[in-house]
């Protein structure tokens, strides 16, 4: 469930892209009950699938609304390539922690993660870029490091999944930052440069009898689905990012992960247990205090 990074955002929020926005990260709140009927598959083959199937969908998106100009561009420019690739790097491997998490039945620690995206984001700026932080946003950083430590204290290590999803999504935004051209052909470029990685891999389970594609025709639509599931939502929140003010969308952002905590302890029935009952508060204190300095930063002056 890995967005991409905002573009600059409108002047105004409209109804239009609230509509959008609501409708996309509702969608990556339920994205856990679609990855948990690929359980039976292993987890690399099912990223394999989610990258090759997005390239025809990517691709007929920038066909149609005629922007492939800044693509082919990219293709050519060896700078843009290798951000490309690391950006690429990175993505792939935020989306199999999260698919290896909701299978292996640690959805909990993955609606953790992306509670914490954006507050380690906001950290890594302040190291990072010099960024300077506001007095809400430090207590709020704090308090997640402590929820964080009361997890690790419980579980005696640290909980890797959460910290694996907010440390690559954390660097994917800073390294987005280099690659200067639009969400929808930036996401091109890296289903691009990753599809060949992904057909090799899909080939060599099919030769070796391993792969699950063609193998039932349950299995196979579901395969084929996580191009669906993967570009759509990506494409449509692009069309949202700027149509919605920034503060806007970052409290938005935090529709996916509560439906994910919801459907992790109501409907998978995975153990809420002390240190959670102490650690998500902790968290959602911590992203009160985020918003309310973010609001605060954007309030119009007089």
């Amino acid at each position: 469930m890995a967005e991409p990074v905002p573009t600059p955002p409108a002047r105004g929020d409209t109804p239009a892209g609230f509509a959008l926005a609501v409708t996309v990260y509702v969608l990556w709140g339920f994205l856990p009950l679609y990855m948990k009927l690929l359980s039976q598959i292993p987890t690399v083959e099912v990223i394999a699938h989610r990258i090759l199937w997005s390239v025809p969908i990517a691709g007929a998106v920038l066909l149609a609304t005629r922007r492939t100009q800044a693509l082919a561009e990219a293709l050519r420019t060896p700078r843009m390539l290798g951000m490309g690739l690391l950006t690429a790097a990175l993505i792939s491997v935020n989306w199999g922690i999260y698919v290896y998490a909701i299978q292996s039945g640690q959805t909990l620690d993955a609606a953790l993660g992306y509670y914490i995206n954006p507050l380690f984001s906001v950290a890594l700026g302040a190291i990072v870029l010099r960024e300077r932080l506001g007095r809400l946003q430090r207590l709020a950083i704090a308090l997640a490091l402590a929820a964080v430590a009361v997890m690790t204290w419980e579980a005696g290590r640290l909980p890797l999944i959460a910290v694996g999803l907010a440390v690559t999504w954390g660097f994917y935004a800073l390294a987005k930052r280099s690659l200067p051209i639009g969400p929808n052909q930036g996401f091109m470029l890296e289903v691009l440069l990753l599809s060949p990685f992904a057909l090799g891999w899909i080939l060599w389970a099919q030769a070796t009898g391993t792969g699950a594609f063609g193998g039932t025709a349950r299995d196979t639509w579901l395969l084929l689905g996580c191009g669906v599931v993967t570009a759509g939502p990506l494409i449509l929140y692009a069309n949202a990012a700027r149509r919605l003010r920034l503060s806007t969308i970052g409290i938005l952002q935090y529709i996916a992960p509560t439906m994910v905590f919801l459907i992790a302890v109501f409907v998978f029935g995975e153990p809420f247990g002390e240190a959670e009952r102490i650690a998500f508060p902790m968290i959602w204190a911590a992203l009160a205090l985020y918003s309310a300095g973010m609001l605060r930063g954007v309030r119009p002056a007089g």
